[in-house]
């Protein structure tokens, strides 16, 4: 298996299908139903190399998630996915901070090029 990613999603239905996609390309996935428990994950593991987050999450949004991981690692490709429209000022701030984004539903050639893009 190649890197590490991180994905970070309430859903687990979603976590386990992106999971699923990014084994397809040699990847390693480990999974965190929410921002706090993402943040422990990174923590833990050095090894991630990138996460993929949803944007609307209970207890810390996938924007909040976006700002706290560039705070202590700034290097770090941090990918947001979200079935809404995001509003305006989210998008300022995913065009400013987030690495690449994804609308769902997403296909695996949109996964196969963030992974070249970003790793």
């Amino acid at each position: 298996m190649g890197k590490t990613i991180l994905i970070v999603d309430d859903n687990p239905n979603m976590s386990s299908l992106l999971a699923e996609m990014l084994e397809v390309f040699q990847y390693q996935a480990v999974r965190a139903g929410d921002g706090s428990e993402a943040l422990k994950r990174i923590e833990e593991n050095r090894d991630v190399a990138m996460v993929i987050t949803d944007m609307r999450m209970p207890n810390m949004s996938g924007l909040e998630l976006l700002e706290a991981i560039k705070e202590k690692r700034p290097r770090m490709p941090v990918v947001l996915i979200s079935g809404y429209n995001v509003e305006e000022s989210d998008s300022t701030i995913v065009k400013n901070k987030a690495d690449g984004f994804l609308n769902k539903p997403f296909m695996m050639a949109d996964i196969e090029r963030l992974l070249s893009e970003l790793l």
